[in-house]
């Protein structure tokens, strides 16, 4: 099928996503297979657009798609039939028949994360965002979420700001930004090398809060796994958490303090046997065999970096180097490993970083390659 004949099935009366996934699992020929599948009533409307498109309601929806499509580049109409539609999603029960897309598709290739938290994150909970989406993104993952306020913003903007790809799915149709406030990030996804923004209502449609769960099916199935940073008790964070459990993907939970009321439901999840992650190396390890499974082995993410290689005509300027790697080691390792007290250790580590040989990182200290 064709991306006409996609966006028709699309906009078809009485008919979602979980009826049509349905169909497309009997591999219906077109159209005669789809006439027979469907119910009477997108019947009817199918076969009129398939005899007589210009009488039928269905071709105003596919021209006006069509005519987004060639009114800029980077514009582009996904569906199953398309070389770059996202494998992922073809998992779940009701994925969309149809997603608009602005920005690199290339970002597609990458490993995903979805990663999610309340819309008013404490500085904690802010900093930790963008220190798992930084270095996740330096290692080649795409950060996947919703562009929403807080959290999901937060991890994104590092994600891009760190040279890496980011994918947010909206609930509201492609050419509407939504939050306002994010219109920057709105410009950065759609314009710059690594980003993406997706849709799987048409343009023009303004967000409606009955459209964000069904967003948020989106971002955890394009996800090998899903993040939650800082969530509620009660939030759309943990709504997302359920969903990626029930898609069979994992799910991974930020620890923090028990007096943290926004972040009250990692430690739920927590209970509920999601995945404690301390350092993006836990998700890394965790996912990497699956991610292996979606990407070809050019684009497999590191599994246990070693230590950056130092000229052999290079000496070490100090030993707690031969104790360092790319992975972060706490400071008690390094004081326990090295036999020095903790003023010591944190004295040499201050010289090194300042020379450019380390840096401090979530969950410890990591050795940096040299130029």
């Amino acid at each position: 099928m064709d991306t006409r004949e996609w966006l028709a099935v699309n906009a078809l009366p009485g008919v979602g996503p979980q009826r049509i996934a349905q169909l497309v699992a009997q591999q219906p020929a077109w159209p005669q297979g789809w006439l027979a599948g469907l119910p009477g009533k997108a019947a009817s409307a199918l076969r009129l657009w398939c005899d007589h498109p210009s009488k039928s309601p269905l071709q105003s929806a596919v021209a006006t798609s069509l005519d987004w499509q060639s009114g800029a580049p980077g514009r582009t109409i996904l569906h199953r039939d398309h070389p770059a539609w996202p494998a992922l999603l073809n998992q779940l029960p009701d994925p969309p028949p149809v997603l608009w897309a602005q920005g690199d598709l290339g970002t597609l290739e990458r490993p995903t994360l979805a990663m999610v938290g309340t819309r008013r994150p404490t500085a904690e909970g802010t900093h930790n965002a963008q220190t798992f989406a930084r270095e996740l993104a330096r290692r080649g993952w795409c950060i996947v979420s919703g562009m929403a306020l807080g959290i999901d913003g937060v991890a994104q903007q590092a994600a891009l700001d760190a040279g890496g790809s980011s994918v947010a799915v909206l609930g509201c149709g492609i050419d509407v930004i939504y939050p306002a406030r994010h219109r920057g990030l709105y410009q950065q996804l759609s314009d710059a090398p690594g980003g993406l923004v997706l849709a799987e209502h048409p343009p023009g449609t303004v967000a409606h809060p009955a459209f964000f769960p069904r967003r948020n099916r989106i971002v955890t199935g394009l996800s090998l796994g899903t993040l939650v940073v800082e969530a509620a008790e009660k939030s759309g964070s943990l709504v997302s958490a359920r969903l990626a459990m029930e898609q069979g993907r994992d799910v991974f939970a930020l620890p923090s303090s028990l007096h943290n009321q926004q972040a009250r439901g990692c430690l739920q999840l927590l209970r509920q046997g999601a995945a404690m992650a301390c350092d993006p190396q836990d998700i890394v390890n965790e996912l990497h065999h699956w991610a292996s499974e979606f990407l070809p082995p050019a684009l497999e993410p590191p599994v246990s970096p070693s230590a950056p290689e130092t000229p052999a005509d290079e000496p070490l300027p100090d030993a707690l180097l031969g104790l360092l790697s790319a992975t972060p080691t706490p400071i008690d390792a390094l004081v326990q490993q090295s036999g020095s007290t903790v003023s010591e250790c944190q004295q040499r580590l201050l010289m090194l970083e300042i020379d450019g040989w380390v840096a401090s990182r979530a969950g410890g200290w990591v050795r940096l390659p040299r130029p």
